[in-house]
């Protein structure tokens, strides 16, 4: 919205500042990181009024989470904080497009069952929170309409269909059918969705995580949406998509404000609310972009933790099924907790993985030069 304000810089020169993506991004961050500030503390200590805690432990966890500090009734549903300064701030300072709108939709439109899960568990204490189905469903509907309107607009309606493979200088696919695009897209909105909800399970490990991604695909983004860059670099130039570098500035500033908030020992936590609607803008902006395979690299810990749990329960009933007793490849999965029960700090903890996700980061931008 204020980049429309650059037209008036022949009344007043430094707004011709706002026509470049980068000034609007950091911008944004700001504006994220501010918003994040001021409404945190307010809506952490409605949470503990309304007692917006689990107020159980999860079985899964045993005491491991009460090993540090009781944590069952720290409130959840901080990804309302992250959502509206995320929100606000991407409004403020980008200037529409369909890619931004997208963008925003499946932040949205994901949001609304995490939001309903934590509800579920912190205001009815049903534990299992929503059912499988609607979650699902919900997943499927945002997937559904954001394709629908990526592929009848006429900004996208070819671009989006291209597929990109690191390390090719074209693209692999030059135009997908619309059936293989939604079955693809549904995998990494689902996938990296169920991938932060996993790794949020300690104080700062996801939020943190989701920082040094977002970074990276700030600058994907950015370098997606400016001819001379994409041509130099040789990777797929999408006119429009450098405005989601403005949709990651906000992501970032919104992440670093809830990580204060979130830091150990976490004054809340970002629950289902937050987790599942930031996988799924992840995963939406890395397809608009043309860097789907990237993400699997740059998110790295995040596919490191889904795999984990995949790999212990499928390992867990092959073995059963064969001698009758369940053999499990972790002490205990998601990874995270494997390590917590080989008698790390949770701190120790956090702060590997966050190491982990910078080297997956730097892994992830070389791509783009290895072509």
């Amino acid at each position: 919205m204020l980049s429309y304000l650059s037209e008036y810089a022949h009344v007043f020169g430094p707004l011709r500042l706002l026509h470049y993506i980068t000034v609007r991004a950091v911008g944004a961050a700001c504006t994220a990181l501010i918003i994040g500030f001021i409404i945190g503390p307010w809506l952490i200590r409605r949470f503990r009024e309304l007692k917006f805690g689990h107020g159980y432990i999860d079985e899964r966890t045993g005491a491991l989470g009460a090993t540090y500090f009781d944590k069952k009734h720290t409130p959840t549903m901080g990804g309302l904080i992250i959502f509206l300064a995320v929100f606000v701030s991407t409004v403020l300072w980008a200037e529409p497009n369909v890619w931004v709108f997208v963008a925003l939709f499946v932040y949205t439109a994901l949001t609304v069952p995490g939001w309903r899960d934590d509800y579920l568990k912190v205001v009815h204490k049903n534990k299992d929170g929503i059912k499988a189905w609607e979650k699902i469903a919900w997943q499927s509907l945002a997937t559904g309409v954001a394709l629908l309107v990526l592929l009848k607009h006429p900004a996208s309606a070819a671009k989006i269909r291209e597929l990109w493979v690191p390390f090719f200088k074209e693209a692999v696919i030059p135009h997908m059918h619309w059936a293989l695009l939604l079955v693809l897209i549904y995998l990494w909105i689902v996938g990296f969705s169920n991938a932060i909800n996993i790794t949020d399970g300690l104080d700062g490990l996801a939020v943190g995580c989701t920082i040094t991604v977002a970074l990276v695909f700030g600058i994907m983004a950015y370098v997606a949406g400016n001819s001379v860059y994409a041509q130099y670099l040789l990777i797929s130039y999408v006119p429009g998509t450098g405005e989601l570098t403005v949709v990651c500035g906000a992501l970032i500033g919104a992440c670093m404000a809830f990580l204060w908030f979130n830091s150990h020992p976490a004054e809340v936590f970002m629950g289902d609310t937050g987790s599942l609607a930031l996988g799924g803008l992840i995963g939406v902006m890395a397809f608009m972009i043309h860097q789907p395979f990237t993400l699997v690299i740059v998110g790295g810990v995040f596919v490191w933790e889904l795999l984990s749990v995949v790999l212990q329960v499928g390992w867990f009933k092959l073995t059963r099924s064969r001698t009758g007793t369940g053999q499990r490849l972790f002490l205990m999965a998601p990874i995270h907790h494997h390590f917590q029960k080989k008698g790390w700090p949770e701190t120790k903890v956090v702060l590997r993985f966050w190491v982990l996700s910078l080297g997956f980061a730097l892994l992830g931008l070389a791509t783009l030069k290895l072509r």
